[in-house]
């Protein structure tokens, strides 16, 4: 293992590391960054400094000497251990993590046992998740719940088990592949951006050093033996330390004023900064939380907490946090005697960065789109039916993972353990059983069908043309398709954008998974001309058929949002008729036409292209979540 000492740079990663050593209460640390960064090589190396735990001897869960609320309880004995990193891989399976029935006892001994899994194993440890912004869904809800109650419940296949869970979380990611859920992304204490060194000499050494290490792994690692010796006494003399650290109100309010003045959400980010600081401050030896603790802690701590929508960049400008540092230090002084405002602690606004200009956009039938209206939560547009395709969470699909919804001779995956003992019970006095453990044949095994959700391909078809653009329209069609486009981040979807304007329809974004390139080129889009509604439809049928090619079992939704006005057809004839054939291609597809036509004389145009899709037609003020209950489901 490449030692944690030899590592070259990455400053505030190996702190927030070190912090998290000293006070695993901090929550853990994400580390984003490009590939290539040694992100993975750092994470590997802390856990030969961690400080060697006292376990309950045969504990299988690790549990400290004299836990009582523990499976294996009571324990006899005390045993010393090295802390644990456990690796839990991007496609591993829920009974990987959770645990499951032991079969070997079930199946030999006919006994109910509990086979612990990676979060028991993790427990007073390190839970690393490489790529964790790749981490299906199903499993993150599992870590969210570990994570919050510091305990793992286990309700399956006839066992019921509750473990002490407590575990430093550390992700890798590259933003370059996605983005984490917000719910996940809010349980890591700290963040920290790495990127490669521009140095030269820098990168000279990084090099020299790796060479070295991969010629005599060895000799390398007994070369900083030393240093790493030295840095796992001072996390152990400054864990030594921490309780007796004080945290002066001034400073407390100083902590609570920069979280205010950032509007974070919640008081989870005061506490993580207080603790940080505390951290900090045993780290150096300090018997007291001073201003450089706390800034060090907000650096590490806010940004990523400061992320209020998926579009929005991460990190904290240098200049918002020396502002809102010079507005907590007024906090940090004794308290007036006045009563605390609406506003809270250091409610001060902070210095938004300036936009950069656009076109100017001055021909009439070439204009840029509009500012798009207030986002807002959208309803929930499903694809009919069961499909099979990439874990989600919009369309029901059948999936490896998820919950059992029945057995079955035929189809399923993996074995359905209770109904395969129920089904081979009744035969064993005729089978001959005289000992423990089961007789089973073939028929009586039976297979799990499980039912999870689903991404799908979801290709927004954007009318842009210049009736689209009159009244204002486009700006309400432009934060619609924001709230979808936020709503499809949160589902982990495919997204694509087709607008078509003038003469002619475009792929204004090729299907990906970056929402947020999406929404960039959105803003971008031009408006005006005339309408050629089949332009469009011919496109998103295009883009379809090569999607399918490219992964046939992720199924498409096609939102079209138009006011069905069709004035113009690359196909030489009559532009409805143009219109109405095309759609005739996109019959086999979910599709969602979205009726943009405002005012209170109204066509119904869209209406009939709905139709002609077999397609389901809401209203554009429809598409918020809080218009009206229920689910949408295209037709």
């Amino acid at each position: 293992m490449f030692p944690f000492s030899a590592v070259v740079g990455h400053d505030d990663l190996r702190l927030a590391l070190l912090l998290n050593a000293v006070h695993p209460g901090i929550g853990g640390v994400l580390v984003r960054g490009e590939k290539g960064t040694a992100k993975s090589t750092i994470v590997r190396a802390l856990a030969a400094l961690l400080p060697e735990l006292d376990v309950s001897a045969g504990c299988r869960f690790g549990c400290a000497p004299g836990t009582t609320d523990c499976p294996d309880a009571p324990h006899d004995g005390v045993q010393r251990r090295p802390a644990r990193l456990v690796e839990l891989p991007v496609g591993a399976t829920e009974d990987r993590l959770v645990g499951s029935l032991d079969l070997e006892k079930a199946l030999t001994e006919g006994v109910r046992a509990f086979q612990p899994g990676l979060l028991a194993a993790a427990h007073r440890g390190v839970l690393y998740v490489d790529e964790v912004n790749l981490l299906h869904d199903h499993l993150v809800d599992l870590l969210l719940d570990a994570a919050a109650m510091g305990r793992a419940h286990v309700e399956r296949e006839g066992v019921s088990v509750s473990h002490p869970s407590q575990f430093l979380l550390v992700g890798t990611m590259n933003p370059e592949e996605g983005e984490l859920r917000p719910q996940l992304l809010d349980r890591f204490g700290l963040t920290v951006a790495v990127k490669a060194a521009r140095d030269v000499a820098v990168r000279t050494e990084v090099i020299r050093r790796r060479l070295a290490y991969e010629a005599d792994p060895a000799g390398f690692a007994a070369r900083w033996a030393a240093q790493d010796a030295e840095l796992k006494q001072q996390i152990t003399d400054a864990r030594s330390r921490l309780a007796g650290v004080s945290l002066p109100d001034g400073e407390l309010r100083r902590i609570a004023a920069v979280c205010a003045a950032f509007e974070v959400d919640g008081m989870r980010a005061d506490l993580v900064v207080a603790r940080a600081a505390v951290a900090h401050a045993a780290w150096r030896g300090a018997g007291a939380v001073e201003e450089a603790d706390v800034e060090t802690a907000v650096r590490l701590a806010l940004p990523h907490r400061r992320r209020r929508d998926p579009f929005d960049e991460p990190g904290i400008e240098e200049q918002q946090l020396e502002d809102a540092m010079k507005q907590a230090a007024e906090h940090a002084e004794e308290p007036s005697d006045e009563g605390p405002d609406d506003d809270g602690p250091g409610g001060g606004e902070l210095p938004e960065p300036q936009e950069r200009p656009q076109g100017n956009g001055n021909a009439p039938q070439d204009r840029p789109a509009p500012e798009p209206s207030p986002a807002f939560k959208a309803r929930l547009l499903e694809v009919p039916g069961v499909g099979e395709g990439a874990p989600g969470k919009r369309s029901r699909a059948r999936a490896r993972t998820g919950r059992i919804v029945r057995s079955s001779t035929v189809d399923g995956n993996g074995l359905h353990l209770v109904d395969t003992l129920a089904t081979a019970a009744p035969h064993q006095a005729a089978r001959g059983r005289t000992g423990p453990g089961l007789l089973l044949t073939a028929s009586d095994l039976r297979r799990a069908v499980r039912e999870g959700k689903e991404s799908n391909l979801v290709l927004f078809v954007v009318d842009a043309s210049g009736s689209m653009a009159a009244q204002k329209r486009m700006s309400a069609v432009s934060g619609a398709v924001i709230s979808l486009l936020r709503d499809a981040y949160q589902r982990r979807d495919k997204v694509g954008v087709v607008t078509f304007r003038g003469r002619s329809a475009e792929v204004a974004l090729p299907p990906t998974t970056s929402v947020d390139a999406a929404a960039t080129r959105l803003k971008k889009m031009r408006t005006g001309g005339r309408t050629p509604l089949a332009d469009g439809l011919l496109k998103a049928h295009r883009v379809l058929e090569i999607e399918r090619l490219r992964d046939p079992r992720k199924r498409p939704l096609v939102v079209l949002l138009t006011d069905g006005r069709a004035t113009s057809s690359g196909l030489g004839g009559d532009p409805t008729k143009d219109a109405l054939k095309a759609a005739g291609l996109l019959e086999q597809t979910a599709v969602v036409v979205v009726d943009c036509e405002q005012g209170h004389v109204r066509l119904g145009l869209a209406a009939k292209v709905a139709e002609a899709l077999q397609g389901t037609c809401v209203r554009l003020d429809q598409l918020s979540a809080d218009h009206l209950a229920g689910v949408v489901r295209a037709a």
